[in-house]
């Protein structure tokens, strides 16, 4: 299950804020803005129902620091102001450029179907555009009520005009004929359009008089149910924060890449110039929704701009916001429908394009291979956050839209002629003759120059060549180059200064400010971190708050001497903090445990007489009143700084996991040395950290959570206990269970799996105590190889995790046939029955973990945190000091 993320807008240009009252939410996504510019999302996870600025902060400078930079360098050398005139602090706080031209007359055209209280949100957003030359249109398409009109009626500044024609391009066409703007922008009444939406549009019209088409960027309004979620984590409508200019010209073939265009924005934010339609025809009334094809009519006519000659722009700064389905039912079909919308779209092309066949009939079959099989199958081969039913879907969409455009076609000219009375586009052409012969230009290359210490021109001379080669100087001095394909268009100073700001933006820091590249880049740097945080990037330390509580759950199991050495060195740490110490005693009958607990009056002893770290692990993390909880185990020995290395990474609210380094206590004996040579339990020096991404990364083979280390130290939100997905440590795995060990393995997967960040922190070191005697270590290797194999049974199983196959018949072979090859070349320093002992481990581990799924089965699992569902992400199990002493002297049941 998939929790809620809460959407917020972030301007740069006033204080980050932070955000409170976000129990029921499992992260945080902004879209981060500066001056209204859109530059990326910042996600965050929500903590204790809130995300802080500080956090929010830190995240937009480590993911958008560059795209801050690009943006002020833009707003720089667009300021009428002589460049070479700014401060670096004046470049900080310069916002764009108004466009002082005239604003052509905009059409906005939102087309709907019986949704009348859509309808009305998306009429009340369209009131408040900021744009001084407006016409508003609500095409009504085929409607079943008078309720649209109703709503209507009490928007004085919009029309309304019924479409009795079925069909969603039925209603864009009307909007044709009926629109009294230059520019028509289309939007859904599922939208809700941002204020400055039609001035980010209309300002490329302007500029531009080549460009016929833009598009813009759909973000998601809210994210409250899972299907929203899910639609959003499928890839959504938007298509990125960088601008696109894409053109072809006119006669030439379309490359292949450009077929698709879905990358282009999707039909709820397109504009066209109305004269374009006269040129390359009115939309396909065979195509989108309404029709059989349920889809593709604003793909078609994307392709149709460019395959037509003419200039298709995707405009960032133009946004709307989609209010995605709530149900996941609607989910389902809207994937459905889009993949059968695609493959329409895919057969109108070869239908209407012979030039184009072999182009589209090689887009489909790759599109058909890497988007629907490849992805399927990994489903097969392991977990996904994307559901596979909704892969299935969309790969349904591609068998049922055989056929289709051609019944829609027909469809379309029975509707037409049953409604030859209403108002007919005047220039759909016959889909036989759309094929245009025009042979292409020869390509031409400019070389200009442009000085940036100087305001920049537009490019005018430039509609002469299809490509320009621009160089760049700063005060005479050559900087570097820019390539630019115009295709015979002139260049405007928006696209000049972005394709230069875009190629050159550091170098131009250089030359204006006299600095070094890093020392320009630190200095930035620093001073975006005082913008958004009121000080220099340097003094955010990473720094866990000293009054977020901590537990410390202790797993022992009748050995004294290394309890009494642990909790000595544990209570003697400098960190100016009181963390809850809970000893689990793993074998209570014996009565070694609690006279060594007596002797340190601020530790609490539990009880858990069923054999197995995992039980014991998990009866402290029940007890656990921190909202952090660290596990160790009582063979240890702390540094005197572990404690808050081991916390800092829990500064970043997104990580949600750490793992510790952990060093030889002493190699006094052949079976210590044996050990740590075979397979120290330390991960290195070296700081690393993965999350989701990384789980889905590894295509091919087992996800190696060994990388990470073990819960012998290891630091864990406890609010990630309460989630289902991840729930207590698995209890048929671990030492003292037939398994042997894998529990802290598998609780690492689940947290990748779930996305969640780990990091392994080097500098939050222990020193274990390896087994002194030659069988204890025996008993140990045995049980590894044990517990590996059932680790990895534990994903194929509970999971469906296939990467486990491989792991087990090529991975370990081929790991342990290389150790035996060294081993004979002489070059493993180790005997070679450690890893036939391994070996035997792996070779009846299926067999012991079978045997321990029984075991467990029959003495029973520890009962998981309850919370309600809205809290899951915000609250942690709080336990008085009283409660816990009561803990104490509860033996779990059996």
């Amino acid at each position: 299950m998939l929790y809620p993320i809460k959407v917020v807008d972030i301007e740069l240009s006033q204080p980050v804020p932070t955000f409170d009252g976000l129990e029921k939410y499992m992260g945080l996504q902004g879209l981060v803005r500066l001056h209204g510019v859109p530059l990326g999302y910042v996600k965050a996870p929500v903590s204790l129902g809130r995300c802080t600025a500080a956090t929010l902060s830190k995240l937009i400078l480590e993911q958008h620091s560059w795209a801050i930079i690009s943006q002020l360098l833009k707003n720089g050398l667009a300021s009428p102001q002589r460049s070479g005139d700014l401060k670096l602090e004046d470049l900080i706080n310069l916002p764009p450029v108004e466009y002082v031209g005239e604003w052509p007359l905009v059409t906005v055209a939102v087309c709907t179907r019986d949704r009348p209280d859509d309808m009305r949100l998306c009429l009340e957003a369209i009131s408040k555009l900021d744009y001084p030359h407006l016409d508003i249109l609500v095409v009504d398409n085929a409607p079943t009520s008078d309720s649209t009109e109703k709503v209507v009626q009490h928007y004085t500044n919009a029309r309304y005009v019924c479409e009795p024609r079925p069909g969603l391009d039925w209603a864009r066409n009307r909007a044709i004929l009926e629109a009294r703007g230059e520019v028509i922008a289309y939007t859904d009444d599922d939208v809700i359009v941002d204020s400055g939406w039609v001035k980010a549009l209309a300002r490329v019209f302007a500029q531009n008089p080549d460009v016929m088409a833009v598009t813009g960027l759909v973000v998601p309004y809210e994210l409250e149910m899972e299907p929203q979620v899910l639609f959003e984590m499928y890839g959504g409508f938007g298509r990125g924060f960088q601008r696109k200019w894409r053109r072809v010209d006119k006669g030439s073939k379309m490359p292949w890449g450009l077929l698709g265009t879905g990358q282009f924005g999707a039909g709820a934010n397109m504009a066209y110039r109305r004269c374009v339609f006269d040129d390359i025809g009115y939309f396909d009334p065979a195509m989108d929704v309404g029709t059989v094809t349920n889809g593709g009519g604003d793909l078609e006519m994307y392709f149709r701009v460019l395959k037509e000659g003419h200039t298709l722009v995707y405009e960032p700064n133009a946004i709307v916001r989609h209010r995605h389905r709530q149900d996941y039912a609607k989910l389902r079909t809207q994937i459905a429908n889009n993949g059968i919308g695609l493959y329409s779209y895919f057969t109108c092309g070869i239908h209407r394009y012979p030039d184009e066949q072999f182009n589209f009939l090689f887009l489909s079959v790759y599109w058909l291979a890497w988007w629907h099989i490849r992805r399927l199958l990994i489903s097969f081969v392991h977990p996904l956050r994307f559901p596979r039913d909704l892969i299935l879907a969309e790969l349904r969409g591609f068998f049922q839209n055989f056929g289709r455009y051609r019944t829609a076609r027909r469809r379309a000219k029975e509707i037409e002629a049953s409604f030859s009375a209403s108002p007919q586009p005047s220039t759909l052409r016959e889909i036989q003759n759309w094929q245009v012969n025009v042979p292409p230009r020869q390509p031409r290359v400019a070389v200009l120059t442009v000085e940036l210490s100087q305001p920049l021109p537009d490019m005018t001379d430039a509609a002469c060549y299809s490509e320009v080669r621009l160089f760049a100087t700063w005060h005479q001095s050559p900087m570097g180059s820019v390539h630019i394909h115009n295709t015979y268009q002139p260049i405007s100073q928006d696209r000049l200064i972005e394709a230069i700001a875009n190629s050159l933006g550091l170098e131009i820091l250089q030359a204006r400010f006299n600095l070094s590249k890093d020392l320009c880049w630190t200095l930035i740097s620093n001073l975006l971190a005082q913008k958004l945080s009121g000080e220099p990037r340097q003094s955010l330390p990473e720094q866990l708050p000293t009054e977020v509580s901590i537990s410390i759950v202790i797993s022992t199991c009748d050995r004294p001497q290394s309890l009494h050495r642990c909790l000595t060195h544990l209570v003697a740490q400098t960190a100016h903090r009181s963390p809850q110490i809970l000893v689990v005693d793993n074998n209570p009958k014996s009565g070694l445990t609690a006279p060594i607990v007596k002797q340190f009056p601020n530790v609490f002893l539990l009880h858990e007489p069923r054999r197995g770290i995992s039980y014991a692990r998990n009866r402290g993390i029940l007890a656990s009143t921190g909202e952090i909880i660290i596990t160790l185990d009582d063979d240890i020995t702390v540094s005197e700084t572990w404690l808050e290395n081991l916390l800092a990474p829990f500064a970043r609210h997104e990580v949600m996991a750490v793992t510790g380094n952990i060093l030889p206590l002493e190699l006094e004996t052949p079976a210590q040395r044996w050990f740590e040579l075979y397979g120290t339990l330390g991960r290195g020096f070296e700081r690393f950290e993965a999350n989701g991404d990384r789980f889905e990364a590894c295509l091919y083979r087992s996800v190696p959570t060994w990388d990470f280390g073990s819960c012998t130290n290891a630091a864990f939100r406890t609010l990630l206990f309460n989630q289902p997905q991840i729930g207590l440590m698995e209890e048929h795995l671990g030492r003292g269970t037939p398994a042997g060990s894998g529990d802290d393995l598998y609780l690492f997967y689940k947290i990748l799996k779930a996305g969640y960040t780990i990091v392994y922190q080097p500098t939050a070191c222990v020193w274990h105590q390896h087994s002194r005697d030659m069988s204890t270590l025996r008993r140990q290797i045995f049980n590894d190889g044990k517990g590996h194999v059932a680790y990895q049974l534990s994903t194929l199983i509970q999971d469906g995790d296939l990467r486990v196959l491989a792991r087990l018949l090529v991975g370990l072979p081929l790991q342990h046939f290389y150790r035996i090859y060294f081993h004979l070349r002489g070059w493993k320093y180790h005997p070679l029955w450690m890893t036939l002992l391994e070996i035997a481990g792996n070779l009846v581990g299926s067999l012991y973990f079978s045997y321990s799924h029984c075991r467990v089965l029959l003495i029973g699992r520890s009962k998981s945190l309850v919370l309600p569902s809205q809290d899951i992400l915000s609250t942690t199990p709080v336990l008085s000091e009283e409660a816990v002493n009561q803990n104490a002297k509860i033996q779990v049941s059996r």
